[in-house]
């Protein structure tokens, strides 16, 4: 029986896997080493759960709570705002700007820097909201606030972005 356990895990393990470490890339600004930890995390404490998984509704889901508050719990326990990154261009906006297809370069580099700018939080509610296309209540569950607080902060992590990128984000959207 517990080999039948484990071989579930595995199945869903390398079925989220990727998933959970785009996700993570987001939340962690395109750190990818951090991103690995969180997965690696969030894949750990599955396990642990795993024998309690059919009390739970969505296991894809509930892994991408545990992935956000692994990573929210990581952001507090940091002593330093330090991060290691790669160099950014000078005028990621601008670079941006010019380029036209949503696999460009440039643009996710921009992106990426004006999401890891944000506060946390901030940066998690959007990758929830709009990465994850969660609502609001499933928001405020994985992250565990109410669903005022959501709205607020998606709105305000909005606002923040867009002045980062310029006051308009219509030409990253492809609009």
């Amino acid at each position: 029986m517990r080999q039948g356990r484990g071989d579930g895990f595995r199945e869903f393990a390398e079925g989220r896997s990727g998933h959970l470490y785009r996700s993570a890339c987001l939340l962690a600004s395109g750190d990818t080493h951090l991103a690995e930890d969180l997965v690696q995390e969030t894949l750990g404490r599955m396990y642990l759960l795993w024998g309690r998984v059919s009390r739970i509704d969505n296991p894809a889901a509930y892994a991408q709570t545990v992935l956000v508050r692994a990573f929210l719990t990581h952001q507090r326990r940091r002593s330093a705002g330090e991060r290691p990154v790669g160099e950014f261009p000078e005028s990621g906006a601008a670079a941006a700007g010019s380029g036209s297809g949503s696999g460009d370069p440039a643009l996710r580099l921009t992106l990426l820097e004006a999401l890891g700018r944000l506060a946390p939080k901030d940066r998690a509610v959007l990758v929830l909201r709009y990465w994850e296309d969660r609502s609001i209540e499933a928001t405020a569950d994985a992250m565990n606030t109410s669903s005022a607080a959501v709205r607020t902060r998606t709105s305000r992590a909005l606002g923040r972005l867009r002045e980062q990128l310029g006051g308009s984000m219509s030409e990253f959207a492809g609009l």
